[in-house]
């Protein structure tokens, strides 16, 4: 196994887009997203202030990749996890955690003091986080209104 873990450039966006679609568009999540909107969505994670992200690859073809920015707060910065993306057909063998890992090293080299983090309660999500020693934050809560 040959894993390589570099990090996001705007060259290797279409295998971003491709990857996404194809995770969240199969079990368990069954969204919609097409090209345009999945393109928009990681093209504008790309350029938000601070960003940050690895693709991981084994023997050259994309597995996964893991992305966000940071923001400022009078604690210092702060890490706003956007996505963790991982083939489909190869989850559950370690790469979201290896994934994961590295991030949080390279988070740290930048003096950054934590991750946060969105995801859906109960779902197979918040079970690899917990497993991963994140936990609720008790001090939040999410709040929503459609519109």
């Amino acid at each position: 196994m040959a894993e390589t873990i570099v990090p996001i450039t705007l060259d290797k966006m279409e295998q971003c887009i491709e990857l996404y679609i194809n995770v969240f568009n199969s079990e368990p999540w069954n969204e919609k997203w097409t090209y345009e909107v999945a393109r928009e969505r990681l093209t504008d994670l790309l350029h938000t202030p601070r960003f940050l992200g690895f693709l991981l690859y084994d023997n050259g073809n994309l597995i996964g990749f893991i992305a966000g920015n940071s923001k400022k707060t009078y604690k210092g910065l702060t890490f706003y996890l956007s996505e963790l993306c991982i083939n489909n057909q190869i989850q559950g063998k370690g790469y979201g955690s290896k994934l994961l890992l590295y991030l949080e090293d390279e988070l740290k080299k930048r003096h950054i003091q934590s991750l946060y983090l969105l995801t859906a309660n109960g779902g197979l999500a918040e079970a690899f986080y917990l497993k991963n020693d994140y936990t609720l934050n008790e001090n939040r809560i999410v709040m929503k209104k459609n519109f």
